[in-house]
This record gives structure tokens, sequence and C-alpha cells, in this order.
């Protein structure tokens, strides 16, 4: 076999391949086998009909098509390793010469990893939020705590804010009851805003065995978007009260003896949030800074493909599981169909170039995963899928993304790599020091969004054709 690789431009080649034809014999082998297994000729037993009779029979067009299919991916293969290529998705594939007995022609068109060069970026600076909690932040983290153990007991009075409400609902359009506009006992919060728009202003005021009506615009069901008639029935009122903050609640809610041991676990808990949402941005800031440095050609065809996974994975499972369609979601999102297609191009990009470049610094800076970090990855991973570790990691290995998150794994270390030779100070001046590289790995998860689905595993992309 002979091959040889033209550039076609930064991130795509051609190649172009000669096979003699004798290279070929154990794929026509093999598929005079597999035709034997699926015909019959009178006179002869299955799979024991000579090659000539299937020649003279079904024609030796056929059997030399189902030979080059089962020998392309060979080929193409070879080449890829000959070139030394990294290669991305799938080639287009032309066979320009096929001669009987003589010779096999082809070439393929497939996109590449671009060849980068990645600066000095010892020289990022980055500014993040400060670490600071307030009296205030306290006082809301402890009210939070407080709603928590709120109790409710029914009173023979009108409705107040905050009281909770058991309610029978039935909406009218046009005078008519709607088959989904009828709904009994349910609970619902003054003044929480979760149901229809007018319905606080309703039932203020009515007690247990009254009924209001008022207009609203309905927010689902067959009738969405249209004025109707709501009929609300309160069936019953309670109350809320909060427990006294005191030693008592202190001791009700928590391992803490006193109210002022809360409050300090409270500041203590805030300035922990606080911090690792401070490393994020800090990660999130330096990973644009180092976006920014580094020229990225971008393969257009696998721009194409990644741009119509997100649009599909949006349409077809994150809108589809809510009822929405596309035109719904951007009519509530207050967005025209060009500026969505100019947002999901650019997230499209960010995350195959996010890829690309820390790829790079994975294989500059010598980085490799450990059996330790990739086990506790796949433990994040498996977390934030709502997956035991054990369910998880058997989908994993069953789908073949073992690599994909070896993958991910190493950039998030190449980040961390990026993040500790930067400097990142607060808001008040203050340099900040950051050194977690767990943190770092799922700050790169979020940023790739994806991206590791666009760019195949350099062993999936080399094995097939």
């Amino acid at each position: 076999m002979k091959s040889a690789v033209e550039t076609l431009n930064p991130t795509r080649v051609r190649l172009t391949v000669e096979v003699p034809f004798e290279e070929l014999k154990p794929s026509l082998d093999a598929a005079y086998k597999k035709i034997n297994q699926q015909v019959t000729v009178k006179g002869f037993r299955q799979g024991k009909i000579p090659a000539r009779v299937i020649d003279q029979r079904f024609g030796r067009g056929a059997v030399l098509e189902e030979a080059v299919n089962d020998a392309l991916p060979k080929f193409y293969t070879e080449a890829v390793n000959e070139g030394e290529l990294n290669v991305l998705g799938q080639p287009e594939v032309d066979i320009t010469e096929l001669k009987d007995g003589e010779l096999l022609a082809f070439t393929a068109e497939v996109d590449i990893r671009p060849a980068l060069e990645i600066p000095d970026y010892s020289g990022i600076e980055v500014e993040v939020d400060a670490v600071e909690v307030s009296d205030e932040d306290i006082d809301k983290s402890v009210e939070q705590l407080r709603e928590r153990f709120a109790t409710t007991s029914p009173v023979e009075r009108g409705a107040q804010d905050g009281d909770v409400l058991t309610l029978n609902l039935e909406a009218k359009v046009d005078g008519e009851v709607l088959e989904d506009g009828v709904a009994q006992g349910v609970t619902y919060t003054v003044g929480s805003g979760e149901l229809l728009d007018g319905i606080d202003e309703a039932v203020t005021g009515v007690e247990a065995g009254g009924s209001a009506t008022f207009t609203s615009e309905l927010k689902g069901g067959s009738a969405e978007g249209k004025e109707s008639e709501v009929t609300v029935e309160v069936t019953e009122v309670k109350s809320r009260e909060l427990p006294a903050l005191d030693d008592d609640f202190a001791q009700l809610a928590s391992e803490f003896d006193t109210l002022e041991e809360l409050r300090a676990d409270s500041r203590k808990r805030l300035e922990q949030m606080k911090k690792y949402d401070q490393a994020t941005q800090a990660q999130e800031k330096v990973l644009d800074e180092l976006l920014k440095l580094v020229e990225v050609p971008m393969p257009e065809k696998l721009l194409e493909d990644e741009i119509q996974t997100r649009k599909h994975n949006l349409v077809n499972h994150q809108l589809g599981q809510m009822g929405l369609d596309l035109a719904k979601y951007l009519e509530i999102q207050g967005k025209s169909e060009e500026e969505f297609d100019a947002e999901t191009k650019e997230q499209a990009e960010k995350g195959i170039k996010t890829q690309f470049i820390l790829d790079e610094l994975v294989n500059k800076e010598k980085l490799n995963v450990s059996q330790e970090e990739l086990t506790e990855h796949l433990m994040r991973r498996a977390q934030s899928s709502g997956m035991s570790p054990d369910q998880f990691a058997q989908a994993v290995v069953e789908g073949g993304q073992v690599p994909m998150l070896v993958g991910e794994v190493a950039r998030g270390k190449a980040l961390a790599v990026v993040v500790e030779a930067a400097t990142v100070k607060d808001s008040n001046g203050e340099v900040i020091d950051l050194d977690d590289e767990d943190e770092t790995a799922e700050t790169v998860e979020a940023a790739e969004t994806e991206a590791a689905d666009a760019a195949e595993t350099e062993g999936d992309e080399k094995s097939e054709a």
C-alpha cells in the first residue's frame, strides 16, 4: 500500500491511497465466505459454493463491493498512522479506481487537530470577588433554616400573606371549562407567586369555604397563553409559625447548643461556599484569558457537527422534557433565531478551542492521570448524573467512554497548571492562592459543555473509517 497526504488547510487533509490487488485477498476471501452464508445455489450445500459459481450467479462486482467495504477501514487507518495524523470525526471517502486483479485507489478527506503554539501564559492576571460574609448574609442563612422548621395550624380568618392554603381551581376560556383546567386539593402559600398571576390578590381576605374569581393568562396546558376566568375555592387556611430564634431553636435545627454557635457555623459555611465560588470564578476567567492567547484554526465540519449536536440536545432532550419547542423557548428567552444561532456557534467554538488548547497543554506538560484521580472524577460524575458509582462506571465502560473521562481529568490538570502560574487577585487587591485541582477539573467540564462529544478520542478516530 502507498499513501500520500495533501494539506488542504490547517485543519483538513486529503489522503491518497493505492492498494495492490493482492493485498485485497483477505477481504476477498471474507467476501466470498459472507456471501456463501447468505445465498443458496441448487446442487451445493450452503457455505460450500465455489467462488466461480458465486461470480457467475451473483456477479464479480458484488464480491468486489463487499471486499472493498471490508478493506477500506483497514487501509484508511494504516494511511492515517503512516501520516501520523490526529484525525477528527469520519472521513469523506471516494474510490477513484478499482481494477479487478490490479489496483484499488481511493481518497479520504478528513479533519485533523490543528497544530497549536502555546505561548507563555504566566503573565495572565485576573480579578475575582473577595470572600466577604456580612451579618446580613448570616441572618438570611439562619432565616432560611428557620423557614424549614416552620409549623402550620388551621385558622378561622381571612387568608393573609404567608398563609398556606388548600385550594380547588377551575379555569374557563370563552365560558367553557377546560378539560385540563380543573384541580383540587392544591397547596399554595400566599405571596409565593408559584401559580397564576392575580391569585394572591384574589384569595387575600377569603376564609375557608369562601371563593373568588379572577382573570389570568394561563401559563401552561391546552390553552396556554390565553386569558382565562379562574374560580378559586379556599377549603382551608393555615397560618405559618416560625420558631423563636433562641438556643432551643439551635438545638432543634442543628448539632449546636447555642444560637451563637449556630451563627458561627453559618458564617464558616458561607465562607466556604464563597471561596468555592471564588475559585470557580478565577478558573473561568483564567481559561478565558488563555483562549485569547492562542490562535486556534477551527475545523469547519467539526464545528458544524458540534452546533447540530447542541441544537439536537436542547430541542429533543431539555426542551422536550419541558414540553416546549424551540420557537416557544426563544419567545420565553426573548431571543431571535439569529441570536440563538450566533450564541450556539460561539459556545461551540469555545468548547472546541478549550479542548484543543488543554489537550495540547497535557502533551506539553507531560501530564498523566492516575487511577485514583480517575476514580475520584468518576465518583463526581456519578453524583451529578444521579447514578450510583457502580451504575455510572458500568455505563462508562459499556459505552467505551473511559478515554473521554481520562481526557476530562487530564484537561482539568492542565488548567490547574495555568491557574497556578497566573496571578489571581480579589477585588480588595489581595493575591489569591488556588491549588485545588479537583475544583479546576469541574470547571473545565462546564466550560467544554459537550466538547468531548465533538472531538472524539484519538483511539476512536483512528479506528473508524
